[in-house]
């Protein structure tokens, strides 16, 4: 039974403005593998030798196979409860806002409007010479994809070692410092400079509610805490907020 704190009930009534920042643990809910936990990737595979751009330029080949492998599995999952209700909060408050660490695009074919993808999109791709982009679907029948100018192709995500897309972070910690309630869902809380955005919401009085199966990093600095998944306890959630705006 999930019942929802009466605090949360009363902070819901006067917000304005709402961010979800989430992990993969909503992913993982459409069947997507998580990269950290008793289940995850980085468990059977080394990520120095597949996320990172020495090793894109030492093996294309190989990177590009894991990625193709991870692109087919996010394409044949759908948006799940926890998405979904998150596009539904867009209905009852003036500003909503997705910062997502997920590489999936999974909350836009949800139908989120305003999404903040600070690892970047496994959908997209761009040529590490010109920089041009290659978003449409991409040619292997003649090996690794090249650009005309003859740079490789390589996935529009964040590999180890390199910066966040600037753009991306100013504008989600712009909506972070603005924000009501805080939703931190999914997400280990491990990975910086991502999980700072928990502790700037702290430092500028949002109020922090955390939706995760375990208990994290961040979870004592949250204002609620629920453990379970976001698909069960987000729509629960949106029940108490329909009664709000009714």
């Amino acid at each position: 039974m999930i019942e929802i704190p009466s605090k949360l009930i009363d902070k819901l009534q006067t917000s304005e403005k709402i961010v979800f920042f989430t992990g993969a643990g909503i992913s993982a809910e459409s069947g997507i593998p998580t990269f950290r936990g008793e289940d995850g990737i980085w468990n059977k595979l080394s990520p120095e030798e597949l996320a990172n751009f020495n090793a894109f330029m030492k093996n294309p080949k190989m990177v590009w196979e894991w990625y193709q492998y991870r692109r087919k599995i996010t394409h044949n999952s759908q948006p799940n409860a926890g998405h979904l209700a998150i596009v539904e909060f867009e209905k009852y408050f003036p500003e909503v806002t997705v910062i997502t660490q997920n590489v999936d695009n999974l909350h836009r074919r949800a139908g989120s409007k305003i999404i903040y993808e600070l690892h970047g999109n496994i959908e997209k791709n761009y040529c590490i010479k010109c920089k041009k982009r290659y978003d449409e679907d991409l040619n292997f029948e003649d090996g690794i994809p090249k650009c005309e100018c003859g740079g490789l192709i390589r996935p529009d995500v964040v590999w180890f070692g390199e910066y966040l897309p600037v753009d991306q972070l100013r504008k989600s910690e712009e909506a972070t410092i603005s924000s009501d309630i805080f939703f931190v869902i999914g997400t280990s809380a491990v990975v910086y400079p991502a999980a700072g955005l928990v502790y700037t919401a702290r430092q500028y009085g949002s109020f922090i509610v955390e939706i995760n199966i375990d208990s994290t990093e961040v979870s004592k600095i949250c204002d609620v805490t629920f453990q379970g998944k976001a698909g069960e306890v987000l729509p629960k959630i949106l029940d108490e907020v329909r009664k709000i705006k009714s």
